[in-house]
């Protein structure tokens, strides 16, 4: 049966219209209206390109995918055939991914380059931004500066990483994760993976020419290393072999200290004490991955946010992340908890209990023990039944003008 998902244009004339929850963030409202599906489609390889820059409120649940893509078809034109429907498709497609294999996404979905010896450990010129090579010490400052980083340069830097300089994929995934405003672990580590050749049939690399044709002038790397051809760059990432740099850059920058909890100033007294909760009260559970307040909120309920730190000892997070996303669940909810939410199973005893599924270890365990309803977290494309080995599978059977079988 042929499925077609609405992407169906309203009459332009229709005045725009956003959401309350979308008007309280003037950011993300500015970015969304900002939108230009035309241009993103031309430039969006170009780090100076149209691109969107709502992947931060997308990741974190404050304007799911769905939402996202309405709004566009609605104000913006969006149609199936546009870049940007396949870019969020593509994170459709890690969900899945991330679903049916669960936590082997943290490990090579394939066996990667035969041979290949790789560092358990990222070296100090790269985490300083002092390799002498302009794109990689541009893409860490950018990084650490601004919590953002261009897909293209994304790719550049863990290109470098993995294949100039041999380090473990898994070592550079987690280091760059934890400074993402937009960090997602399904898109993040299986894009490494795509880099790596453990989720992919052969090697993302890169050159100084392709910097040249998509990036400003600071990024340039002529005259380096990485001037050299494609031949010559796959033969050093298949050998045994380590790029030279480390020569002359600018001064050397201080990684921010990722941090396992939020940092005091963001913290309010009693954010570590579990609530009391009156008897028969219905409790709506959000979390770092939902930060938007319920649509229907039941009368009478308590919208309870829960920041459940035994995951955040394991991903730690940026400051500035921390700051992302603490005021914004702050706002969406009448109380928040910082600490282990297992403590939170004796107040929420005996009541309903709302919540919203995440694949993320530690809240996927401790939001089903806490919530008597526990639902799914909205999705812009089915969710096939088994899984898609490719994103052009995914996108051929299950985009929105593929045939579901």
């Amino acid at each position: 049966m042929r499925e077609q998902l609405a992407l169906q244009i309203d009459p332009a004339s229709q005045a725009e219209v956003l959401p309350e929850a979308w008007q309280a963030d003037p950011l993300f409202a500015a970015r969304l209206q900002a939108v230009d599906v035309a241009a993103y489609g031309r430039s969006r390889n170009h780090l100076d390109g149209a691109v969107t820059g709502l992947s931060p409120w997308i990741s974190h649940g404050f304007a799911p995918v769905p939402q996202v893509v309405a709004w566009l078809v609605r104000y913006r034109g969006l149609r199936a055939r546009h870049k940007l429907a396949y870019e969020f498709a593509w994170r459709e497609f890690f969900h899945h991914v991330w679903g049916q294999l669960g936590d082997g996404i943290l490990e090579s979905v394939r066996p990667g380059l035969a041979g290949v010896r790789y560092a358990p450990e990222l070296p100090a010129s790269v985490r300083e931004a002092r390799t002498g090579i302009p794109t990689v010490d541009v893409a860490v400052r950018t990084l650490y500066h601004s919590g953002y980083l261009h897909n293209h340069a994304r790719m550049w830097l863990a290109a470098f990483v993995v294949h100039y300089a041999k380090v473990d994929w898994r070592v550079g995934a987690d280091w760059m994760l934890a400074h993402l405003l937009d960090g997602d672990l399904a898109a993040n580590h299986l894009s490494w993976q795509w880099v790596a050749a453990t989720f992919s049939r052969k090697p993302y690399l890169f050159n100084a020419e392709n910097v040249a044709r998509h990036a400003p002038p600071e990024w340039q790397c002529a005259g380096t290393a990485l001037d050299a051809d494609y031949a010559t760059l796959d033969a050093l990432a298949r050998g045994s072999g380590r790029m030279l740099f480390g020569g002359r850059g600018g001064e050397p920058v201080s990684e921010p200290p990722p941090l396992a909890c939020p940092p005091p100033a963001l913290l309010q007294a009693g954010d570590g004490l579990p609530p009391c909760i009156e008897k028969g009260r219905t409790v709506v559970l959000l979390h770092p991955w939902h930060l938007r307040p319920p649509a229907r909120k039941p009368g009478g309920a308590l919208v309870l946010g829960v920041v459940h730190l035994p995951f955040h000892r394991q991903f730690p997070w940026s400051a500035q992340r921390w700051q992302f996303v603490l005021p914004r669940l702050r706002r969406a909810c009448d109380r928040l908890f910082v600490g282990d939410a297992t403590m939170l199973a004796l107040p929420l005893a005996g009541r309903r209990v709302i919540a919203e599924r995440v694949r993320y270890a530690g809240y996927r365990e401790v939001l089903p023990a806490l919530a008597t309803e526990l639902r799914d977290p909205p999705r812009w494309l089915p969710d096939p039944p088994r899984l898609c080995e490719s994103f052009s599978q995914f996108w051929s059977r299950y985009g929105p003008e593929g045939r579901r079988r």
